[in-house]
């Protein structure tokens, strides 16, 4: 009498943790790795007199101090001339990015006033600087 038995179910090895063994190395081995610059390649740069300078611009800086004045470039803005000469400022550059520098203890309304201006005047962001703590 021959007994029959459970079928043999085909034995699958699990490839979960190989697959995170092989993904933690390749993080690894990309955080490790040293990738080669320019220089250590060897190659020099031809030369050109009609290139344009990747050298940044100042940026564009507008300073409230604690009684309100506006200052740019060292001088005093009364705020009806603010906007024009943000404008004017503006137009020259390409990234129209205007930070703004208020002292701690200048009135909001200061500072509000110079954002509203950098906005007329065209600038796509405004940057407020502060200090890290």
């Amino acid at each position: 009498m021959r007994l029959e038995g459970r079928p043999k179910a085909s034995r699958v090895p699990n490839l979960t943790p190989l697959i995170d063994i092989v993904f933690l190395l390749l993080v690894f081995f990309m955080l490790t790795s040293h990738f080669v610059r320019e220089q250590a390649l060897g190659i020099e740069l031809p030369e050109s007199s009609s290139g344009a300078s990747l050298e940044p611009a100042p940026p564009v800086e507008v300073a409230v101090d604690q009684y309100g004045v506006v200052r740019m470039d060292d001088r005093v803005l009364a705020p009806e001339e603010l906007v024009a000469v943000l404008r004017q400022a503006l137009q020259q550059r390409t990234d129209k990015v205007v930070r703004v520098r208020g002292d701690r203890a200048a009135a909001l309304g200061a500072a509000v006033n110079v954002l509203d201006a950098a906005q007329e005047a065209g600038a796509e962001a405004v940057d407020l600087v502060t200090l890290e703590r």
